[in-house]
Parts: structure tokens; sequence; C-alpha cells
């Protein structure tokens, strides 16, 4: 651990499990206060077509893996899909720890469907998750990142947001992930359009997907036994990596957890940054038209 983040604050949204829990991981090894979120502190379901399944994973149990390894932690519960609750929560960090550096917009929701079936509460929810939460909290986190000097937004992307390879695969035809997709593609394109309007004021902003894709609690049903999927701790790493340059250096990216370290030779740690993972090649099924410096 090198305290690269010492003294700065984080929020990283739905941080109770899976990659928002290892982005938390990964950001108090290396020094940061990190404001843990998710919907409450009980265990949470997933709902999905009106189906509520029972999720492992609380912001407690993230909160005790992160003082578990030397890191420190507070826990805040926000619904993001309940408006007042999500316009208070980036006041809420600050009110707690004094200041917010870093803002990791990771909270999700996903029900695949094709178009054609798809519920118009899905694609409500969907857009919500995706385009106006984001939206939300980067507009309460900017004016605190300008009195600071500095700051620090990374979106998390997804390979689905890039454009699918041609001849359609079986994928592509029946995952049923169109707007789901189509929100992420939305939220890449807001990413660099807000790098170019944050710049002069030396606020980065970047996204991180996975490269194939992360068997997360939360993702695992919608991931297909055969598809490749990836360690969490290389996204963890490359969220790091976009979290304190200055600006100038390093903002509107759209960078891939696999692409992104192996092209500029990054260093990938464990979660609690004891340990050095060895470097890992991008699968050759990856989407060929991804940028591995990101773009």
């Amino acid at each position: 651990m090198t305290g690269l983040l010492e003294g700065r604050t984080a929020l990283v949204t739905g941080s109770s499990r899976g990659i928002g829990r290892a982005v938390a991981q990964r950001l108090a090894a290396e020094g940061a206060t990190v404001a843990v979120t998710a919907r409450s502190f009980e265990p949470s379901a997933s709902v999905r077509a009106g189906a509520a399944t029972a999720l492992p994973g609380t912001i407690g149990e993230t909160i005790e893996l992160i003082e578990r390894s030397g890191g420190k932690a507070v826990g805040i519960a926000a619904d993001l899909e309940n408006a007042e609750q999500r316009e208070h929560l980036v006041a809420a960090v600050v009110e707690r720890l004094g200041r917010l550096d870093i803002l990791v917009n990771n909270a999700g929701f996903a029900d695949y469907s094709v178009v054609e079936q798809m519920s118009m509460d899905t694609f409500d929810r969907t857009v919500e998750h995706y385009l106006r939460t984001p939206f939300v909290l980067t507009k309460a986190a900017v004016p605190h990142m300008r009195n600071l000097g500095a700051g620090w937004i990374v979106n998390i992307g997804s390979v689905t947001g890039v454009a699918p390879v041609r001849p359609y695969r079986e994928y592509n035809k029946t995952s049923g992930d169109v707007i789901y997709a189509s929100c992420k593609a939305a939220l890449h394109r807001f990413t660099q359009g807000l790098a170019a309007e944050l710049l002069d004021a030396n606020i980065a902003v970047n996204c991180v997907g996975p490269s194939s894709a992360i068997r997360t609690p939360g993702a695992s049903q919608l991931i297909p036994d055969t598809f490749p999927t990836e360690p969490v701790e290389y996204l963890a790493e490359t969220v790091l990596a976009m979290c304190h340059r200055p600006a100038a250096e390093r903002t509107g990216l759209v960078a891939f957890s696999l692409h992104y370290p192996w092209s500029q030779q990054l260093p990938v740690h464990s979660l609690d940054g004891a340990k050095l993972l060895p470097p890992l090649e991008p699968p050759a099924t990856a989407n060929p038209n991804i940028l591995p410096a990101g773009r």
C-alpha cells in the first residue's frame, strides 16, 4: 500500500457487494476514507420482472473488510431510486466526512429483455440508474470538488456500450441487453463530454468497464455459463488509476479493465493492496472495437 489517496474521501455507490465493494476496498487500501452506500444496512433484494431475489452483501460487511485491512470507511444508506434520498446523498457524505474528492458512480439495475417484450417499468428503471442518477450525484458533487481545487469522477461503464461485432453474435440476437447497453453507451458519452466541461476545474472524469464480464452476485444470473469472465481486481485497479492524476494528465477516457492495465503495463494488486497479481492479457474473444488505452 502506497497511501496514494491518503487524506481523500470517496463515495462509491452500490458498494455493499460486487464491483462497488471491490472498488471501495481498493480505494481504502490506498488511504481514502470511503463512504459505503447501498439501499439499506440490511441485505437487499434484486428485483427483476416483479420478482425479488435475495442477494448477499451489506454495508456493514464491506466496512468490516476495509477495516480489517487497516482502511477507513463509513456507511450511509440511500435508495438511489428515491429522488429525495438520491439528491441528499452527496450532502450527507460531506457532512459526515467533511469533504468529497472522489465519486464512483457504480450502483445499477439490470433486467434484460428484448425490446418488443420489455416493460416500461424496466425501461424507466434502467434509464433512472444509468443516466439520471450519475447526473444528479455528479451535479451535487462538482461544487465540492471545485472548492477543493481538484476532484475525480469515475463512471462504471460496460463493454455492451461498445458497438457489437459484425456479423452479430448469438448473444447480441437473444440476450436482451439493448436498453442496458444503450444507457451504458450514453454514460460513456456523458463521461467524455463532462470531462471537457470540468477540465479547467481540475476535475477528472473517466469511465471504466469490464473487458468481458464480472460474475457478481447481482449480475451472475444474466451471464451465460459459457461467457468469459474476469477477476474483479483488474477493474478495481483501473478505477484507482483514474482517481489520482490531475485532469490535465488523465481525463475523458472510456477504459476497460483488462485492456487498460495490459496496454499501460499497470501493476494490478489484490483488493487490500498487499499482493501483486499477474498481468492478464485481454481475451481473444473480447470486442475488437475496444481501444486498449481508452478513448
